[in-house]
C-alpha cells in the first residue's frame, strides 16, 4: 500500500477510485476528421443498448499490478494542469480516467470511433477514429482504455518510446503506470494500490476517507504560515456532535485557533490538537465572555497574524448568530473568509422531537422568530400581529424567558389558545425534553417544569403529529401540561 498527501484539491472526500490520474493540457491533437473504426467505444445516441454482458466486456475492470514480484513501483503525484493527456477509448473506464484529468486540469484528447454520450458532453478533444501510431507526439501521460488488447498495446508501445507514461487499462502487468484509490480531503490527498486487489484497495480508501472526515486522523497543517490566515464561520448544528457537517468537522481539525460559543458542539474540542487554542466566547443569554465587538477584533487579530480560526457556533452561522458581522468585519480587515453552513435548530430539534414544521394537508409554510425581546419592549421589531394571522407553523428561538408574554401577544392578535405548541429542551442531545402544552397554557406548563433555555419553541398544528412521529426509541421524557 502507497499512499500521498499534501496535494492542493478543490475535490471532495471520496472520489471515483481511479480518480488520481495526472492532469494534461496542450494545443489540439491530430487530424479530427480522420476516419476508422476502432472497439471498446459505445455510441453516444442511437441503436440498441449492449446488455450486462456487452457492457462487462467494454469496460473491464482496471487492475493494479503494485505489490507483484517485479521491483516495487514508485510513488508519485502529478501535476497535469496546463498539460495534454491522451485517453484511447471512449466506454465508461475513459470517462473516469478523463474526468479525473479534467479535475486535474488537463487537456484532455479523447481518440476513439465512437464515445458514449456522458463522454461526449465532457470539454475534451474528440477524435472520432481508430488510434493512429504518433497520437502521443504531444502528450504527457496516455490512458489505453479500449477492450481491444492490442490496440492497447500499441498505444502502451508508442507510450515507452516517447518515454510517455501509459496506464493500460486491461493488463496492469503489461502497464508502466497504475491507478490507484484516491480520497481528497481538503489539500491532503490519499492514494492507495494494494498488490493488484482493486476491491481491497478502494476499501482501504473509504475507510480512510471516513476517518478524514471524522477528525480521527491528524490533518492538521504542521508548517507555520508566514502570511495572510483565514476564518471559517462554522456552525455546529442543533447539539449532537454528529450533526456538524463534514466540510466543518474537517475545518476544526485543521484549525490554529477555535473561538466556540456556548452551544457549539463542545464535546468535539476534545479531540482538538493540544497545541490548538481553545477562546471561550460565552454567547448564551445575558452571559457573554466577550462582546460581539470583541469576538469580531479577536478572530480578525488571529487571521491576520497567519492562523487558520474557525469560530464556531450553535445551529447555523447566519440564522440569529451574528455571522453577517463577524463576515463583514472579515471583509473590512481584507481577511480571507469562508461560511459553512450549519442543521439549523429552528429545522432540526422539532424534527429530532417528531415535530416536522410543514406537513401536507396541515399546512405549508412555516416563519422562524427569534423572541429574546418581550413584544411590548422598545426596539421589537417582530410584527406579531401577521404572525397570530396566519395558520402557518411558528418556530420561537430565545422565547423562555418571555414566554408568557409572547404567548399573550398572539392570543391578543388573534391566534386561538387551543393552538398546539411543543417546548424541546436541550434538543438533539441525550438531556432532550418536551413538553406539549397549548398557547394559551404553554407559559405556565413551561414554568412548572422547570424549563430552562436552550429551548424551541413549535406553535403550530404540526405538533399534534408528534405522538405518531417521535421515534419510539426516543429517551426525551414527555412533559405533559396540566389544568
Amino acid at each position: 500500500m502507497t499512499a500521498a498527501r499534501d496535494a492542493a484539491s478543490p475535490a471532495a472526500a471520496g472520489q471515483d477510485a481511479e480518480a488520481a490520474g495526472p492532469h494534461l493540457d496542450g494545443p489540439a491533437a491530430a487530424d479530427p476528421n480522420a476516419a476508422g473504426h476502432e472497439p471498446g467505444a459505445r455510441p453516444a445516441g442511437g441503436g440498441a443498448q449492449p446488455g450486462r454482458a456487452a457492457l462487462s466486456r467494454l469496460d473491464p475492470e482496471p487492475l493494479h499490478s503494485e505489490g507483484q514480484d517485479h521491483a516495487p513501483s514508485y510513488p508519485l503525484m502529478l501535476s497535469m494542469a496546463g498539460r495534454r493527456a491522451v485517453v484511447v477509448g471512449g466506454g465508461r473506464i475513459a470517462l473516469r480516467r478523463t474526468r479525473s484529468l479534467l479535475e486535474a486540469g488537463a487537456h484532455v484528447v479523447v481518440i476513439a470511433p465512437s464515445v458514449i454520450a456522458e463522454l461526449a458532453e465532457l470539454p475534451v478533444t474528440i477524435l472520432r477514429r481508430r488510434y493512429h501510431d504518433g497520437d502521443l507526439s504531444a502528450a504527457w501521460l496516455a490512458h489505453a482504455a479500449t477492450d481491444d488488447a492490442d490496440v492497447n498495446a500499441q498505444v502502451a508501445a508508442e507510450a515507452d518510446r516517447r518515454r510517455i507514461w501509459c496506464v493500460r487499462t486491461d493488463n496492469a502487468a503489461a502497464s508502466a503506470a497504475w491507478t490507484p484509490a484516491v480520497t481528497r480531503h481538503g489539500a491532503v490527498t490519499v492514494a492507495v494500490t494494494a498488490g493488484g486487489d482493486p476491491a481491497r484497495s478502494q476499501r482501504l480508501r473509504a475507510a480512510i476517507a471516513l476517518a478524514l472526515a471524522d477528525g480521527s486522523l491528524p490533518v492538521r497543517p504542521q508548517r507555520v504560515s508566514h502570511g495572510l490566515g483565514s476564518v471559517a464561520l462554522v456552525g455546529g448544528g442543533p447539539g449532537d456532535p454528529g450533526l456538524i457537517t463534514v466540510l466543518g468537522r474537517r475545518l476544526l481539525a485543521e484549525a490554529d485557533v477555535v473561538v466556540t460559543d456556548k452551544l457549539a458542539p463542545r464535546s468535539l474540542l476534545a479531540e482538538l490538537d493540544p497545541e490548538v487554542e481553545v477562546v471561550d466566547a460565552g454567547k448564551q443569554p445575558h452571559a457573554h465572555n466577550l462582546t460581539q465587538a470583541q469576538i469580531n477584533e479577536l478572530i480578525v487579530a488571529r487571521a491576520l497574524a497567519g492562523q487558520r480560526v474557525v469560530r464556531l457556533k450553535g445551529g447555523d452561522p447566519f440564522v440569529f448568530g451574528r455571522g453577517g458581522e463577524e463576515a463583514l468585519a472579515c471583509v473590512r480587515a481584507g481577511v480571507p473568509f469562508q461560511v459553512v453552513p450549519g442543521v439549523t435548530s429552528a429545522i432540526a430539534v422539532p424534527a429530532y422531537a417528531g415535530i416536522p414544521v410543514t406537513h401536507r394537508g396541515i399546512t405549508q409554510d412555516f416563519s422562524v422568530v427569534s423572541a429574546h425581546l418581550d413584544p411590548s419592549q422598545p426596539g421589537a421589531t417582530v410584527d406579531w400581529a401577521a404572525l397570530a394571522q396566519t395558520n402557518g407553523t411558528l418556530v420561537l428561538m430565545m422565547a423562555v424567558a418571555h414566554l408568557d408574554a409572547v404567548a399573550a401577544e398572539l392570543i391578543k392578535r388573534g391566534r386561538d389558545a387551543a393552538t398546539p405548541v411543543a417546548v424541546i429542551s436541550d434538543g438533539t442531545t441525550p438531556d432532550q425534553q418536551v413538553l406539549t402544552s397549548t398557547l394559551g397554557c404553554v407559559a405556565a406548563d413551561s414554568a412548572r417544569a422547570g424549563v430552562r433555555p436552550p429551548a424551541v419553541v413549535v406553535i403550530g398544528d404540526v405538533v399534534q403529529l408528534r405522538h405518531l412521529l417521535a421515534p419510539a426509541t426516543s429517551a426525551a421524557p414527555e412533559m405533559q401540561a396540566t389544568a
